[in-house]
This record gives structure tokens, sequence and C-alpha cells, in this order.
């Protein structure tokens, strides 16, 4: 029971989270809208460059992806010093197991991080 418990917990989670992001960027998009509409409504003119403005999401930092990076590597080695602090065999090959799906996702951050910087 408790097995089960646990897997519906998880999907119910993940669904929950792209349920939220979905709602709110339809709630910012929104918001947006409005606030064209009402500066429409009080007569301020407002040119194509504004609106484009507006509408386009905002400017990435160059240093998205380094952060990123740092913070899944940071998460990996919890793991994986998680796993060396258990006094088990097992658990330590588990740790490791589950802190190479954060570490993985790090190098490709910092993949992604240094191929942009070797573009502009």
């Amino acid at each position: 029971m408790a097995d089960e418990l646990i897997g519906i917990v998880l999907f119910v989670g993940i669904f929950t989270i792209i349920g939220m992001t979905i709602v709110f960027r339809s709630k910012t998009r929104r918001d947006q809208q409005d606030t064209i509409r009402l500066a429409i409504e009080k007569g301020q003119e407002l040119s194509p460059e504004v609106i484009e403005k507006l509408g386009s999401p905002p400017a990435r930092s160059k240093d998205k992806d380094l952060r990123g990076a740092l913070i899944s590597l940071a998460i990996g080695g919890g793991f994986l010093g998680l796993g060396l602090a258990i006094p088990d065999d097992e658990a330590t090959q588990i740790m490791a197991g589950v802190a190479s799906f954060p570490v993985l996702i790090g190098i490709a951050l910092l993949l992604m991080h240094f191929l942009r910087s070797k573009e502009t």
C-alpha cells in the first residue's frame, strides 16, 4: 500500500508542478493583455515596438546555465555524500545512481554555458 501511495504522490506532484507552471504563464499573458487594453482605453498611443517588448519573454541572463549547472552539481554531490555517510554498501551504490542524474544535468548545463559563451 505504501509503495503504491509513493508512486501516486510522485506523479500527482509532477503534474501539479506542470499545471501550476501553465496556469502562471497564462496569467502573466492575460495581465500583459489587460495592461495593453487599459493603456489603449486611456488614450495612450502604443508603438509596435512597445507592444512587441511587452509580448516578448524577458531577456535571459548570460549566467543562467552556469547557475543551474552549479546547483545541479551541488545536489548530485549532496546525494553522493549522503550515500557515503550511510554505512551500507548497497545504499552507497543506490545514492551514486541517484546522484548521477543531477550531475549529468549539471554537466549538460555547463556545456550549454560554454557553447553559448563562444557564440557571443
